[in-house]
């Protein structure tokens, strides 16, 4: 058995984000092929090094504080060490400094493997200081996984360690979304109009939810927003003061209510309009449901997963105007919107099943010993 230590800020049940779910499928679709994985993150709450997560093993160390959204925790250096002495092989999920730190603290000198999901965005000042031990640790590692070729083009971090940087574009299972009991979605499709467009994501400030719903000003076509997070009521307040009657906050779901919603929806879109929407899980479980896909361009991979003109539209980012007109067109053009559904299903097929991703981290193991 080949053993890899994933080290990574937060992981189930703590928080059910894009990067953790990736963390997930690897870790268990890697058992068949003879990989060990266990999984070392920090947690608000208490310590815990004895637990699992379906197959594979995960620990939890408690995080002393945070500094922009980045945990920090003292007790994790010796239990790092501990594992890392244990594991084959080290991979890394980035952003995350502490992360950084654990790495020369610890002196590791197990090959090394990181999965490069986002730039740094938001916190520029606190960039800037960091910036020197983030190109130590990016010169140091051995090999740099980028989700879509779209983000080692526009990465100005990436751009300098093209000899190391390999493309692995994040993929999920069709087996984990089977239909829920049939009673759920009867039950969602007489709460909700018959068509709709949906979003499924947290609500953060890259979302660019704020200017989907004034794109939708003019029309107020129904849109079906899943999710929860900080921006929540700002949004609600934005609905009220525009007036719009169509817009269905529903919140957090489970996996069966999400599945039934992707089910039954008439689109997806996905209006995120910074780069620190790297990828876009939920335009793959909407290609994977067969749905016509709207995004915006920016050099990341929602335009790697979205074709313009062949599996739905992309329009500029933080453009109401050219976002409504798409939303337009694919309302009233169902021929087409089934069209685009099918070329993203088709698509999904060809690049982004979990089976593809697994095989090709499995692969970069392997050539890494």
């Amino acid at each position: 058995m080949i053993k890899v230590l994933h080290f990574y800020k937060t992981y189930y049940p703590d928080s059910f984000g894009g990067i953790e779910q990736v963390i997930f499928q690897i870790a268990e679709g890697a058992l068949e092929h003879k990989i060990d994985s266990v999984v070392l993150s920090l947690t608000h709450g208490a310590t815990n090094l004895d637990t699992s997560v379906a197959s594979h093993k995960s620990y939890k160390v408690h995080a002393n504080f945070s500094i922009a959204s980045s945990p920090f925790s003292l007790q994790a250096l010796n239990h790092f060490k501990q594992l890392a002495e244990k594991a084959d092989i080290i991979h890394y999920h980035f952003p995350w400094p502490f992360m950084d730190m654990v790495h020369f603290l610890c002196k590791v000198q197990k090959p090394t493997v990181v999965s490069y999901h986002s730039d740094i965005v938001r916190q520029k000042n606190l960039l800037k200081l960091y910036s020197p031990l983030m190109h130590k640790f990016m010169s140091s590692v051995d090999k740099i996984i980028a989700t879509s070729p779209n983000y080692v083009a526009t990465s100005p971090v990436l751009k300098k360690y093209l000899n190391k940087v390999d493309v692995i574009p994040i993929g999920i299972n069709q087996d984990g979304y089977s239909l829920p009991n049939p009673l759920v979605i009867d039950s969602w499709r007489a709460k909700l109009p018959e068509r709709f467009f949906l979003f499924v994501g947290t609500l953060r400030y890259y979302k660019g939810l704020h200017i989907l719903l004034e794109a939708n000003a003019k029309h107020d076509y129904p849109i079906v927003i899943v999710g929860s997070g900080t921006i929540q009521k700002q949004l609600e307040a934005q609905v009220k003061q525009m007036g719009l009657k169509n817009i269905f906050f529903l919140g957090a779901l489970n996996d069966a209510d999400k599945i039934a919603l992707l089910h039954l929806c008439y689109a997806i879109v996905f209006p995120s309009h910074l780069r620190s929407e790297a990828f876009g899980i939920s335009l793959l479980e909407g290609a994977m449901f067969r749905k016509p896909l709207i995004s915006s361009e920016i050099g990341t991979g929602t335009s790697w997963i979205n074709i313009h003109n062949q599996t739905g539209l992309v329009v500029p980012p933080s453009d109401p105007h050219e976002l409504s007109m798409a939303i337009e067109k694919i309302w009233n053009n169902t021929e087409m919107a089934m069209s685009f559904g099918q070329r993203a299903y088709q698509r999904y097929r060809e690049h982004f099943t979990g089976e593809k991703m697994v095989s090709s981290y499995v692969e970069l193991y392997k050539s890494l010993l």
